[in-house]
């Protein structure tokens, strides 16, 4: 079943008609601390929320356990919660993640719907069916696929996002644009986030969103073309965890971003990607995102991080890489001194 994907015109409309569909005997809404605060408000009038149930969560990636997990079974089970109810998913990643796992799991699967609050989300967690939570220190190692009834992407909840949270989001959408064409990557290298003109930026997420879904669509259960959306992803969650260890926590676009830098290097020097696109993005990368300092005294560590990595076989790191900008190479794979290679070359450029 292909979920629906709906750029939003009538909030109020088009989740009453999602709801409808299911005409679920129960309704809960999940939020975290900060969606309860800021997003809540606006739909919370709505006549199709008038009888539901809310369920608050910790906010941020430390909150994407299965401690909070077990906190919404919970919830959802003292709240009447059978297999026709339906949970609907207002905020970030870890809240349509996390919710769209629990909603997975409980009474082995129930209904739900992904209401995406930041830029991330929109362009990223909500759309293609990944839930899940941290586990044992690794991003997302437990999870299941299983799409959302509907997702529904609502921009004006951008304007409640701060600066660092937009710039976040926006480095999936880069990731986007350098899977499919030119034209993409130059107009989000132009695109100016200090000023930000949110009508093009509502058009801009509707087409990265478009790119998602049209790869999810042909391999909804990543044996092929979706480990395309991995591109800067080895890297980037292994500076991820690496941060998580160390109490220097950063958001999951900052990380994706450095790790573009990585794996773009890494696709100059094994297929022939072009330099002075490398030099651009690590650029606009360097401007937008500023560095993650490591030293190599770090580098075995942040290799052990990427060998866990779920895209692996038999223990092998494998990445995405490109040719060229949309000339994507699945599968690719990379020795230990290759992947210190390229962590020199992020420290020195």
């Amino acid at each position: 079943m292909r979920q629906d994907v709906i750029i939003s015109k009538d909030l109020q409309k088009e989740l009453g008609a999602a709801i409808a569909s299911v005409s679920p005997d129960r309704l809960f809404v999940l939020t975290d601390t900060t969606t309860a605060r800021l997003c809540l408000p606006v739909v919370s009038s709505f006549p199709c929320l008038a009888a539901a149930q809310h369920i608050t969560i910790g906010a941020t990636d430390e909150a994407k356990t299965l401690e909070t997990l077990a906190e919404v079974w919970t919830a959802l089970g003292e709240g009447g919660a059978t297999r026709h109810s339906m949970l609907v998913n207002l905020g970030g990643g870890m809240v349509t993640d996390l919710g769209g796992f629990a909603a997975s799991t409980f009474k082995r699967g129930i209904a739900y719907v992904n209401i995406p609050t930041t830029l991330l989300s929109m362009v990223d967690a909500s759309v293609g069916g990944k839930t899940g939570i941290n586990f044992r220190g690794l991003k997302n190692e437990i999870g299941v696929f299983n799409e959302a009834k509907t997702v529904i992407l609502d921009t004006q909840f951008l304007r409640t996002l701060d600066d660092k949270n937009i710039r976040s989001g926006y480095a999936e959408m880069l990731k986007h644009g350098l899977i499919s064409n030119d034209e993409d990557v130059a107009e989000l290298l132009r695109f100016d986030l200090d000023k930000i003109n949110y009508e093009v930026l509502k058009q801009m997420v509707a087409k990265s969103v478009a790119i998602k879904e049209r790869i999810v669509t042909e391999d909804p259960h990543e044996h092929g073309i979706r480990k395309a959306l991995n591109l800067g992803h080895t890297a980037g969650h292994a500076f991820e965890s690496l941060a998580l260890a160390e109490n220097r926590t950063v958001l999951h676009g900052y990380a994706v971003a450095w790790g573009l830098i990585c794996e773009l290097y890494l696709s100059a020097t094994r297929c022939g990607f072009p330099t002075e696109r490398l030099y651009q993005v690590a650029q606009f990368v360097r401007e937008t995102y500023g560095t993650f300092d490591i030293t190599c005294k770090q580098y075995d560590r942040l290799y052990e991080f990427m060998t866990h990595d779920k895209k692996n076989t038999a223990g092998v790191i494998n990445f995405t890489l490109l040719g060229g900008v949309g000339d994507i190479r699945i599968n690719q794979q990379a020795s230990k001194d290759d992947i210190f290679e390229m962590l020199d070359y992020y420290r020195e450029n």
